[in-house]
């Protein structure tokens, strides 16, 4: 059992020693209600990330040979490194370092969920885990924010979160279409899906489109009203309306789902 200079050591070890692991740490990402098994550094300090809220409480078997420092939305793990001196051997080789290899459960709230992980503890580098909210913690956390406002306040709040490039992290990324799309009403454009998002709990979802033209137009958000963009387009902006050849512009279309 470590005395109580060395569970200051740790401390203080872990409040240093982040910063450095986090840069060669690799990401994997764990989900709500649901264990995730995962695999953990055994000798680096492993980071874990509540994705729009703050960790909560952490349980975890400290007799596991592992301590948990939390702030904010972050919490640090780190399993400490057994050193076992020998008295037969003189010098540095007297010392010998044991890591921990027996798998830990924890059991950590974030944005009023659970986060159950089996860890294997290994010989890899730091990891960083991500508690990605679940569609209920989207959904509560979405209705927190747009549940004030009307619809078509809705509407607007979600297109600028994406044309500012601030989207709320309760907004799920959807794989965007691949094809390029083009419009009757507009030949010399071509549409590209660059991001689509589901606003869970709000009944609405968004897509950003790179439009490009082939030649100098000037442009009329109507002309984008087109069933090709999908039956329930609800509403849409440009950032720009007149683009010369090759120039491009962003369209976002929000959509009832």
């Amino acid at each position: 059992m470590p005395t109580p200079a060395k569970w200051g050591a740790i401390a203080s070890l872990l409040a240093s020693a982040c910063l450095s692991s986090h840069t060669s740490a690799q990401t994997v990402t764990a989900l709500a209600d649901q264990t995730s098994r995962i695999r953990l550094s055994n000798r680096d300090v492993n980071h874990v990330v509540c994705v729009g809220g703050d960790i909560g409480e952490v349980k975890f078997s400290a007799e596991k040979g592992l301590v948990v420092e939390r702030g904010g939305s972050d919490a640090w793990i780190k399993f400490l490194v057994r050193e076992v001196d020998d008295p037969n051997i003189a010098g540095p080789e007297a010392r010998t370092r044991s890591y921990v290899t027996t798998p830990a459960e924890f059991f950590i709230a974030c944005n009023d969920a659970i986060y159950p992980l089996y860890a294997e503890p290994a010989d890899i580098p730091a990891q960083t885990v991500i508690l990605a909210p679940g569609a209920q913690q989207r959904a509560r956390a979405n209705e927190a924010l747009l549940g004030p406002l009307v619809e078509e306040e809705r509407a607007v709040s979600i297109i600028l979160s994406i044309l500012q490039d601030r989207v709320p992290a309760s907004f799920a990324d959807v794989a965007p279409a691949r094809d390029r799309l083009t419009l009757a009403a507009l030949p010399a454009i071509a549409l590209t899906e660059r991001r689509r998002f589901d606003v869970e709990g709000a009944g609405l979802s968004a897509s950003e489109y790179r439009v490009q033209a082939s030649t100098k137009v000037d442009l009329d958000e109507r002309s984008f009203l087109d069933s090709t963009l999908g039956p329930d387009v609800f509403a849409l902006t440009l950032d720009r309306l007149a683009l010369a050849k090759d120039e491009s512009a962003r369209l976002i279309v929000v959509r009832r789902s």
